[in-house]
């Protein structure tokens, strides 16, 4: 199994940063959504880059359907990489102005999908990574749901060409099978690593990182 890049997110405190850079993260995600228990002002999320030394191409700004202006406000703040969660039939015009305001090459669209749903093929056009999470009808991620993981597959060998993120329920215990199945190339942990929302536990990072690369 080739070993995915991996993804804390759900940051909120700068020990729990520096212990997940430290164990090997690829990537730490900031919550800037509002209704989310993890989420992190813009002010905070600046502090939490300085307190814990967070390289300027680790920092993933999470969010849901977002103002395009909030995004450049980001980008221009220190942020390199955008997940953006979204109702899958959201106005395709948005998404073109989110390209517009961060590029392309720096979106990771994660479009609301209810199980049994096809993944819509024109997203392809706009970005090169596509975040699939857990589905639940009245929240956006964060929820320990898990995606569906064959279908992730299906997905991920229908468009070999773009990087395909697993996020959903992903804990020490079921992500080396989770990869096994879906093929992800990068996965997602937060609330399996937690011991309450944006309280991370160090314990389970690191056996999170253990059950992907064992030796």
């Amino acid at each position: 199994m080739t070993v995915p890049e991996i993804k804390v997110c759900g940051i909120t405190r700068p020990e729990d940063a520096t212990f997940a850079l430290t164990e090997g993260a690829d990537f730490l995600g900031f919550i800037l959504y509002h209704k989310s228990p993890r989420r992190v002002t813009l002010q905070e999320a600046l502090a939490l880059f300085d307190a814990a030394e967070v390289p300027k191409e680790k920092r993933v700004a999470v969010d849901v359907n977002p103002n395009p202006s909030h995004l450049s406000q980001l980008k221009k703040e220190g942020f390199s990489l955008f997940q953006l969660h979204f109702p899958f039939d959201l106005p395709r015009a948005r998404i073109g102005e989110w390209v517009q305001a961060v590029g392309s090459e720096n979106l990771w669209l994660a479009p609301k999908l209810r199980p049994g749903e096809s993944f819509p093929e024109d997203l392809t056009t706009f970005a090169s990574s596509f975040l699939i999470d857990g589905f639940s009808p009245d929240a956006y991620g964060g929820t320990g749901q898990s995606a569906d993981w064959n279908q992730f597959a299906e997905w991920r060998n229908s468009w070999a060409d773009k990087d395909w993120i697993l996020a959903g329920g992903l804990s020490p215990e079921n992500v080396s099978q989770a990869v096994a199945i879906s093929g992800a190339s990068r996965v997602d942990a937060n609330s399996g690593v937690e011991s309450a929302p944006g309280i991370k536990d160090a314990a389970k990072i690191r056996a999170f990182f253990a059950s992907l690369n064992p030796t």
